[in-house]
């Protein structure tokens, strides 16, 4: 265990961030993300840590679900690389290669070569520890009362295959960490206090109890990041229940390649005068290998399907869920007549979203309780938003199409801009502890802000200039602020004052935003004989430019 912890700190400190970046830009598709998974994990040799780096993007919006749920299948994949390679026989030179590895970090000038050099100590380390677990169990097989005991856990029957995968889960749910229960499992069965059969079984148990680290580390998170962690949960799960009807079936197929291969699995070797059973870890570096492999090919095709059951279980948030867009189709991509009326209706859903920070800072019954979750779901509609507008681009499309999609990408733009800023006014006023005389102005902004972002939301009130100066009210307030003199604290004041600054930067993004609405019309032009249209409004005069 020292040796994985090594390892893991020394890898991570290496690439961690190189890796989490790799995984932002090439985790974009199902498929995609099963190879990014399987190959970051197999670098950094942890599918836990892989998997909570990925429940942490979907958090922080930079990978969505879907694409999630194939990086932690893929991550499954990876850590098995692992377990192959603790799987060699290599234990008797692990404690040489530990004390040069050593060397080379105790004097290494730069942080990369002490990471490298702790890595590779720490690998050193995994097949040392084997070997002296190994030697250590051994002459257990001499005392009755440990023998009954473990033979009480054996996967000789249906029963007892139960038995271990449950033990085993248990086990790796405490040490938080997989790699580690098969390896100790594999230091058993070298020293023959688990038949070969057994220990496979209990690395079954070990892909089990490794979910338990993601749904931990997902509990403070957003609703889209608890999901990523259920689908870890979820995926790993459904395996096992797949795989434990064919154990037995698997285990004469392990049997047959072992035994035309490489060697009999339950034949022992002398070595030092003393009974071992070197090809168990091989067994088992076999088996879960082949069945991370073959869970994946099983239940790759139905990503869509987690995701679907997941988006509609996932999370515990009040209200509806923004983090998914409601209105946008794959389908529609090639029919602007259709996707322009849809990407209008979901920024009309964005905007509602960021409007109940607002509504949630002023105490309403219904809204968000958790505004930083709201946001990170909003921020992922936006990206998703972003997204579709962009691939609305066709090679084909004539200069009017072309400067419609450029103006829908910059009213995107605007919108994440406003919601921005209504989070930083809601988390704000939620810190903040207010008096009665400073309360009643910041009601008054709040109100102020909800009537001007109302103007682009469906329903507005005809005839209300939607770019009208509003800044007079704001200069109002920030006067009626400053004449509290002694009425209000130095800190108070700061912040009442700082709520004023944003809520004017709002109604200046709310101004721009409807001047570039009304800049080009929002409907798809004609493709016959199109041409860059003139930017006016939807009665064709010409905007005037918001004061």
């Amino acid at each position: 265990m020292l040796g994985l912890e090594f390892m893991a700190n020394g890898i991570q400190n290496l690439s961690v961030n190189k890796m989490r970046d790799a995984l932002g830009r090439f985790a974009g598709t199902p498929v995609k993300g099963v190879i990014a998974g399987t190959l970051i994990t197999g670098v950094l040799q942890s599918s836990t840590a892989m998997t909570v780096m990925t429940v942490g993007l979907v958090n922080a919006g930079v990978i969505a679900l879907k694409p999630a749920i194939s990086v932690i299948m893929g991550a499954n994949i990876g850590t098995t690389l692992g377990n192959g390679l603790i799987a060699l026989p290599l234990g008797p030179l692990g404690l040489f290669f530990g004390g040069v590895f050593a060397l080379v970090y105790i004097f290494a000038k730069s942080d990369k070569w002490k990471n490298i050099a702790l890595s590779l100590m720490g690998f050193a380390l995994i097949f040392y520890g084997l070997n002296l677990m190994t030697g250590g169990l051994r002459p257990l097989r001499a005392m009755p009362e440990v023998m009954d005991a473990i033979r009480t856990v054996n996967a000789n029957s249906f029963t007892g295959l139960l038995g271990c995968v449950f033990t085993a889960a248990v086990i790796t749910a405490l040490i938080h960490s997989s790699s580690a229960t098969i390896g100790i499992v594999m230091g058993l069965g070298s020293a023959g206090i688990l038949d070969w059969q057994t220990a496979v079984a209990f690395s079954l148990g070990a892909d089990l109890g490794t979910t338990i680290t993601s749904w931990m580390a997902s509990l403070n998170l957003s609703k889209n990041a608890k999901r990523a962690a259920y689908a870890h949960i979820g995926f790993n799960v459904l395996g096992v229940l797949v795989t434990i009807p064919l154990f037995f079936v698997a285990m004469d197929a392990l049997r047959w390649i072992m035994m035309n291969f490489i060697g009999d699995p339950s034949a022992p070797v002398i070595l030092d005068g003393r009974e071992t059973y070197p090809l168990v870890p091989v067994a088992v570096g076999i088996y879960s290998i082949f069945f991370n492999i073959f869970n994946t090919a099983l239940l790759f095709p139905f990503v869509g399907t987690f995701e679907r059951v997941l988006n509609r279980i996932g999370g515990v948030d009040e209200g509806e869920d923004y983090s998914i867009p409601k209105y946008l189709k794959a389908e529609q991509l090639g029919d602007m007549q259709q996707a322009v009326p849809a990407l209008g209706q979901e920024l009309q859903r964005y905007l509602e979203g960021a409007s109940l920070h607002l509504a949630s800072a002023r105490g309403e019954m219904g809204t968000p309780s958790k505004l930083e979750e709201h946001h990170a779901a909003l921020d992922q509609l936006g990206r998703d938003t972003r997204s579709y507008a962009s691939r609305l681009f066709l090679p084909d499309a004539p200069p009017a199409e072309q400067d419609l999609v450029a103006s829908l990408i910059e009213e995107v733009d605007f919108a994440g801009a406003v919601e921005e800023q209504l989070w930083q006014i809601g988390r704000r006023i939620k810190r903040e502890t207010f008096s009665p005389d400073s309360r009643a102005l910041v009601d008054e902004m709040l109100d102020h802000v909800t009537r001007s972002l109302a103007q682009l939301l469906p329903n507005a009130p005809a005839g209300e200039p939607r770019d009208a100066p509003r800044d007079e009210m704001l200069l109002d307030l920030r006067t009626r602020c400053l004449r509290l003199n002694g009425g209000l604290k130095q800190a108070e004041r700061g912040a009442v004052l700082a709520l004023l600054g944003s809520a004017e930067r709002v109604l200046m993004l709310i101004a721009r935003l409807d001047a570039e609405r009304r800049s080009v019309p929002r409907v798809a032009p004609q493709r016959i004989n199109a041409e860059v249209a003139p930017r006016t409004g939807f009665d064709g005069a010409t905007p005037q430019p918001a004061e």
